[in-house]
């Protein structure tokens, strides 16, 4: 009788923990695994965190709101937020808005904003607002991306002077050779040139530039972007490190996997910390 109730503890035991769904590990660049403590322990020492996001992932959004809120317990006025989803020349509104001179309403009216921004950006803007902390639209005005696109980076040249103030200086540095911008010139099979890559480093370069402007030596900048913005240490970090190669920069990036018990080989060294998530996971409207 007794072996019967043991055996029978067992397999609820097991069932139980076979049954067990992980909404998310964490990886170290070596693909070996963390922790969000160990995580936070290293943004609290950085000067600059890359939160490395997939755009319709719940989790990486969460996670976003918890280190935030996890920094500024420490960091308090030390901490400065920005992120990809706001375009440099919004943030003459977003500003207004975060001090309270402009409705909630008149903000999203007058903002360029992301279809989830709702569910998913604006708990970072109304936290900002709460403790009263400097938040960056850094992303280059999507008009002026397209220009590149379309006509390459020499063709920023023609914009006018108040334009420029929305764009990293000119002229804007670019390396081909550079890991991301390789990339997207090869997954893209040639399509565009390399006007296609350039377009991406003229978002980088912009996102760079107002990061720069808008950090002091003693804070941490805390910036939200696309995970191929800061993937490998490369894309915006290639553009700091032009300017101070001296920074102490953290990138966490994702990964999706059907199994995230192993991490993919290809996820290797994507950042200082990977958030692997599974494929399967929910996603939120863009």
């Amino acid at each position: 009788m007794k072996k019967t109730i043991i055996f029978a503890a067992l397999a609820i035991f097991t069932l139980s923990f076979t049954a067990e769904k992980k909404a998310y590990l964490i990886y170290n660049d070596k693909g070996k695994i963390s922790s969000y403590e160990k995580l936070l322990k290293a943004a609290k020492e950085s000067d600059m965190i890359f939160f490395g996001e997939f755009h319709d992932n719940p989790i990486c959004h969460w996670l976003e709101l918890e280190l935030t809120k996890d920094l500024y317990a420490e960091k308090k006025d030390k901490l400065v937020l920005g992120a990809e989803m706001f375009e440099a020349d919004n943030q003459i509104v977003l500003t207004k808005y975060l001090t309270g001179v402009i409705s909630d309403s008149a903000f999203e009216k007058d903002t360029r904003l992301w279809g989830n921004y709702g569910t998913d950006y604006k708990p970072l803007i109304e936290f900002a607002k709460a403790n009263k902390l400097n938040f960056v639209a850094t992303n280059i005005p999507r008009r002026y991306a397209s220009m590149v696109y379309h006509k390459g980076l020499a063709s920023l040249d023609t914009i006018s002077k108040e334009a420029k103030q929305w764009i990293a200086p000119l002229p804007i540095k670019y390396d081909s050779t550079v890991q991301s911008y390789k990339e997207i010139f090869e997954n893209s099979g040639g399509h565009g040139g390399q006007n296609l890559p350039m377009s991406q480093a003229s978002k980088d370069a912009t996102m760079a530039h107002f990061i720069m402007q808008n950090w002091k030596p003693g804070q941490t900048f805390l910036h939200y972007n696309g995970a191929y913005h800061s993937n490998n240490h490369s894309a915006i970090c290639w553009y700091l490190k032009q300017s101070n190669p001296n920074l102490k920069v953290l990138v966490i990036s994702a990964a999706s996997q059907e199994n995230i018990e192993k991490l993919s080989t290809e996820s290797l060294g994507l950042g200082d910390f990977i958030i692997c998530i599974p494929e399967s996971m929910t996603r939120t409207m863009q």
